[in-house]
């Protein structure tokens, strides 16, 4: 096989010409042909050439736009015209979305091809359904395929790993939740593509619950204290041996153990981990079971499991909470949002929990390797929430009533019309279909507080009736999200992909966080999102009954 020519760009930005594309633009052309930089040839791609030429005009203004940024005509509906672009490009940036509409033809391309691809996605659907059908084929051909790295959810997972990069040993943290708050001088207006993203998503909640029952359950991280052990059992006890010897075990599991729980079945590797909750207090610890006829009492049961197969997360499990609550600590109402950025968590926390020491480079030199696993040692497993906040409780009920629209108009084909064909309307005035003015969008900025609660001993977790004890809150803040801090994220993951391309993973389809996590957070805090410990506070003892 003859080898692949050297492509043509660094970078091809898909849909540039489009609302966050063309912001995009704007920011690489921040770092075009500057000293330090890796990205020296770059192109815009879309579906009209004279579209394309007038957003690198109003991107390069004041100045004049460049001569060497080509124009290339393409379209998501045409996969040679997109197999064309991965032949010229070492890494394409796709900003056309909606992504459960226009985005798996992009991802098929560049799977197929060994092109690298960064997206700024927030659908959960889309981005599961992409790592189910495309992760082997791009570990094959070395394509790296990485979504959500605009403001869904780069804040977000950096912002949870810099919360609990803070407990310092042997505190350990609990869980954190995120409150979104967006601020501006002006009015707040977002983006309609998000906003289409967003009822579709809803419209087709149950196609992504039907995809996620399809697929082999993976682990999940699982609550650690003194009535919960791990227990797995490998396949060979329940499917490698006659029905004859792997009865007793049933009937031991079904009888003698009748509080068992079924946390996580999970198949991979060709073995069964059930994940178990019993209550049985002087049983705190991982158990395997590698043998048919070890039973209780055996010394051999009590071996902690391997630290590839759990990440245990101390004490109790994350309180539910009120509907509304009122954060007295950062002076701010929030509701639960139900975003994408507490599953991109899960899914790097998932990946981390089966490379500890995070993911490999194709070629990683020793500086980054040492770089690396002192990163994901420090980096600490938490439940993980997000809310979306404000200051006002009309506020709070503004952002409710949007949710109601939402909620109740898309499960139907004619309130989704509704809800597109209004937006502004249904969303009171927060999305609209010509986007935001420039002055909304130098307006606007967000803080994301993370409030994050654990235990100020480790050991402490393991006591009955334990509750944290230890709070620290960190934040991060950064400009407009959707046109400002989203292009800022996507083109600082670009360029760690051009500049350190040997120091990531070969090829798959992964999470901003687990791939990034190391290189970004110092990048993004020299363009404007800033990352702040907020207090560490110890928490007053409960009062005894």
């Amino acid at each position: 096989q003859p080898p692949k020519p050297r492509p043509l760009y660094d970078i091809i930005i898909l849909g540039a010409s489009g609302f966050t594309g063309k912001y995009v633009v704007k920011e690489a052309l921040k770092f075009l042909n500057t000293p330090s930089s890796p990205l020296k040839t770059l192109a815009l791609a879309g579906r009209s050439r004279e579209k394309l030429v007038k957003t690198l005009q109003w991107a390069a203004h004041p100045s004049s736009p460049p001569n060497d940024v080509s124009v290339i005509i393409a379209d998501t509906t045409d996969p040679p015209s997109l197999s064309s672009l991965c032949n010229q490009t070492k890494l394409l940036l796709n900003c056309v979305g909606p992504y459960r509409i226009h985005g798996e033809p992009v991802v098929a391309a560049c799977a197929s091809s060994g092109c690298d691809y960064l997206d700024i996605t927030g659908e959960p659907e889309f981005m599961e359904e992409m790592e189910a059908k495309y992760h082997e084929k791009a570990m094959e051909t070395g394509s790296l395929i990485v979504s959500a790295c605009g403001f869904d959810s780069i804040p977000a997972e950096m912002g949870v790993m810099f919360n609990t990069r803070q407990w310092v040993a042997p505190a350990v943290p609990n869980h954190v939740t995120a409150y979104v708050s967006l601020e501006s001088d002006k009015r707040i207006v977002g983006n309609f593509a998000t906003y289409e993203s967003a009822v579709l998503g809803v419209a087709n909640m149950d196609k992504l619950q039907q995809l996620r029952r399809s697929r082999p359950k993976k682990p999940r991280p699982v609550v650690s204290d003194h009535s919960a052990f791990l227990f797995v059992v490998d396949i060979l006890v329940f499917h490698g041996l006659k029905d004859g010897d792997s009865k007793p075990w049933a009937w031991w599991l079904q009888y003698y153990l009748p509080t068992l729980q079924y946390y996580s079945p999970h198949i991979r590797c060709e073995k069964i981990y059930i994940v178990s909750f019993l209550s049985i207090a002087s049983i705190g610890r991982g158990i395997l079971v590698p043998e048919a006829d070890m039973m209780l009492g055996h010394p051999d049961l009590f071996k902690p499991l391997p630290q590839t197969m759990m990440i245990a997360i101390p004490g109790p499990h994350l309180p539910k909470g009120p509907t509304i609550e009122y954060q007295e600590k950062i002076g701010l109402r929030a509701l639960k949002l139900p975003s994408a950025d507490a599953v991109v968590v899960r899914r790097t926390l998932v990946t981390l929990m089966e490379n500890p020491h995070g993911l490999p480079g194709i070629n990683e030199s020793p500086e980054h390797i040492g770089k690396r696993e002192a990163y994901w040692s420090s980096v600490k497993p938490a439940h993980f929430g997000v809310k979306i906040a404000s200051k006002s409780l009309l506020g709070i009920y503004r952002i409710l009533g949007v949710g109601v629209f939402i909620g109740l108009l898309c499960r139907f084909s004619f309130g989704r019309w509704l809800l597109l064909k209004f937006p502004s309307f249904f969303s009171f005035g927060w999305f609209r279909k010509t986007g935001p003015s420039e002055d909304e969008v130098r307006s606007a900025s967000f803080k994301m507080w993370f409030v994050g609660y654990g235990f100020s001993d480790s050991n402490l977790a393991s006591e009955r009736n334990s509750k944290p004890d230890m709070e620290i809150i960190t934040r991060v803040m950064g400009p407009e999200i959707g046109y400002v801090t989203t292009p800022i994220s996507l083109v600082q993951c670009a360029l760690i992909v051009l500049s350190q391309r040997e120091n990531l993973p070969k090829g798959g389809v992964y999470t901003p966080g687990i791939v990034f996590g190391p290189d970004l957070q110092e990048r993004l805090q020299e363009n404007g999102i800033s990352f702040d410990v907020v207090s560490k506070t110890a928490l007053p003892s409960p009062a005894p009954a």
